[in-house]
């Protein structure tokens, strides 16, 4: 070594550490607009996962081969009793439940990224919609930590949440509202669902 110091791996944050996990979690959705994972962490151990994906032994917008929220033009945050997906933050809290563990003081670690039409997913911002803020919130957690387009990630508590709710009458004006721009997806979804039609020789 001649009397050089080697140099030392770089380790990542535990935040970027439980991201990748969690982004990792997300190639199993089966959304077609979105791919979303999230984790949820409780003293430092992984006590849940979930992904965005339908129900369980209910068939998923790929296996449709469209999503009825993009063919009607429903705009993003609005809607979802249309969507046949369960969030991925949804999916963690409730395997959670399934599996009788508390979450009581836990993370919540969200990796979110837009599918583009071409197979890949690029990262978008990670922030909840309304219903999964009420759950988390009800559910004990204490931070939410999101990704974000330039690799990092933002850091969320979730008494400030509440505490901003506090002074809201309508929840659909909460500052941080849950938004994402499909515009670029809508010709992708169309062309599927023609090309779905041709296969199923429907006129």
């Amino acid at each position: 070594m001649n009397g050089e110091v080697p140099l030392m791996p770089t380790r990542p944050t535990k935040e970027a550490y439980y991201l990748g996990i969690a982004e990792s979690t997300a190639q199993r959705s089966n959304c077609m607009s979105t791919a979303g994972g999230a984790i949820i962490v409780r003293d430092d151990q992984i006590v849940s996962t979930g992904y965005i994906g339908a129900p369980r032994k209910v068939m998923d917008c790929m296996e449709l081969g469209y999503c009825i929220r993009r063919k009607k033009g429903v705009p993003s945050g609005t809607g979802y009793e249309m969507c046949r997906s369960v969030h991925a933050e949804m999916n963690a809290i409730i395997n959670a439940a399934r599996a009788g563990v508390s979450l009581l003081g836990g993370d919540l670690y969200l990796w979110f990224g837009r599918r583009d039409g071409d197979d890949g997913v690029t990262t978008t911002e990670a922030f909840p919609c309304l219903l999964c803020k009420k759950m988390m919130i009800n559910a004990g957690l204490k931070r939410f930590i999101g990704s974000m387009p330039d690799g990092t990630y933002k850091v969320h508590t979730i008494d400030d949440w509440v505490n901003e709710w506090k002074t809201l009458e309508d929840l659909t004006q909460d500052k941080n509202r849950y938004q994402v721009d499909y515009s670029k997806q809508m010709d992708y979804h169309q062309e599927l669902a023609k090309q779905n039609k041709i296969n199923s020789g429907s006129d």
